[in-house]
């Protein structure tokens, strides 16, 4: 299991954080994807063969929010 940090300056409601949380989830090989509208950070674990760092992010662009993989 991988653990990936993003960030986001978009989020701003309860409603983005649950809606990203319900799509992140819904990947192949995530088993817990955990959002913070206060601090932008977007924590998920998953299987890396299954999606990669870079899908997550073209998810979370997809669904309308700007994303980047957070260093550590």
């Amino acid at each position: 299991m991988t653990q990936t940090i993003l960030r986001s300056d978009d989020l701003t409601c309860p409603s983005c954080v649950a809606k990203l949380e319900k799509a992140l989830t819904r990947l192949p090989g995530v088993t817990l994807a955990r959002v913070s509208a206060t601090t932008g950070r977007i924590e998920v674990e998953h299987d890396d063969a299954r999606t990669s760092a870079d899908r997550l992010v073209r998810e979370v662009e997809d669904l309308g929010y700007g994303a980047r993989v957070a260093p550590f």
